[in-house]
């Protein structure tokens, strides 16, 4: 069950806290109140909201003073913030944006556009705060909420359980710092084929060292799959020294000190489509991807798998 996000209201005129209450409820949050900037600030302090939405002109401390603390603060900084203001003017939203709002909106507004400005930030703020660094994808919260919402919506989706075969054999060999850069390499590989063979309400979130996920269309799937173990393929010799891509494998020295070869990078894709399955709930959808990803993991080249009736055929990954 999804939890309700907190939001609150920071504003010194009454009838307005009431609107805006009226339309963030009837929207799902749950809304919590300040008269002024001072009450906001210790609200806030006393139990941190998921967004605070604060008036630009309040008695005690303005929008602006109040946002100008929470971001001096190391546990309150990253809480986002939009603006009001019944102004239009530029200084305005300037000086808003200075001290630290993610957003603002003017007064009178459309109750649509705050509960999309709302919805907005709230996103971005989720997914800014745990992005992989590496590669600035979504992580396992975002992972997690995405696949909730195409759960509840009812249409048929797919999920696709990324992970690099023989990643740790490479990353020892070459060094963290090459390690990243295929890292990087598979991320730019997923984004081009989603754009390229996916849809664009694709999904694509990074669970995790060399295990990626991409969230698509049942109509899509395949096809998408197909087009990243293709477009894998293509790019994995360049990150080889020259002599290794040649061979066709790394020389690596294993934990007794045994000189063993190691295949060249491939990629193992379980396919996970609510077609195929009855999903209620994320943790079925894991489950089900890593008992598949182990299936594909046993062959020595990319594919993807959908189900383990045979072995995949080479490069087409359709089974």
């Amino acid at each position: 069950m999804l939890r309700t996000p907190t939001i609150l209201i920071a504003d010194d005129e009454p009838d307005l806290r009431d609107i805006l209450r009226t339309v963030l409820e009837s929207a799902g949050f749950a809304v919590i109140e300040a008269p002024d900037g001072e009450q906001a600030l210790a609200a806030v302090r006393r139990q941190p909201p998921d967004l605070l939405i604060l008036d630009y002109m309040m008695p005690h401390m303005t929008g602006p003073q109040v946002c100008a603390v929470l971001k001096q603060d190391m546990i309150l900084r990253h809480l986002p913030i939009i603006m009001l203001t019944g102004k239009s003017e530029v200084k305005d939203k300037i000086d808003g944006i200075n001290a630290g709002a993610d957003d603002y909106v003017v007064k009178p507004y459309e109750p649509t556009e705050l509960l999309a400005r709302v919805k907005m930030v709230l996103r971005r703020s989720t997914q800014e705060l745990e992005a992989n660094p590496l590669t600035r994808f979504p992580g396992n919260t975002s992972i997690q909420l995405e696949i909730e919402q195409r759960i509840a919506a009812g249409r048929p989706f797919a999920v696709c359980y990324i992970d690099l075969d023989s990643f740790k054999a490479f990353n020892d060999h070459y060094g963290f710092t090459r390690g990243d850069d295929a890292i990087k390499a598979t991320a730019g590989v997923l984004m081009e084929a989603s754009r390229d063979a996916g849809s664009p309400q694709d999904f694509l979130g990074h669970i995790g060292g060399d295990d990626f996920i991409v969230i698509t269309s049942e109509e899509k799937a395949e096809g998408l799959c197909k087009e990243i173990v293709k477009r894998f393929d293509e790019a994995v010799g360049n990150l080889y020294d020259a002599a290794d891509r040649e061979r066709g494998h790394i020389v690596h020295a294993n934990r007794q000190g045994e000189e063993v070869k190691n295949s060249l990078l491939s990629v193992s894709i379980a396919l996970v489509s609510s077609t195929d399955h009855a999903l209620q709930h994320p943790a079925q959808v894991a489950t089900i991807g890593a008992e598949l990803k182990a299936f594909a993991k046993q062959y020595d080249y990319s594919l993807y798998v959908r189900n383990r009736r045979k072995p995949p055929e080479k490069h087409a990954g359709n089974v």
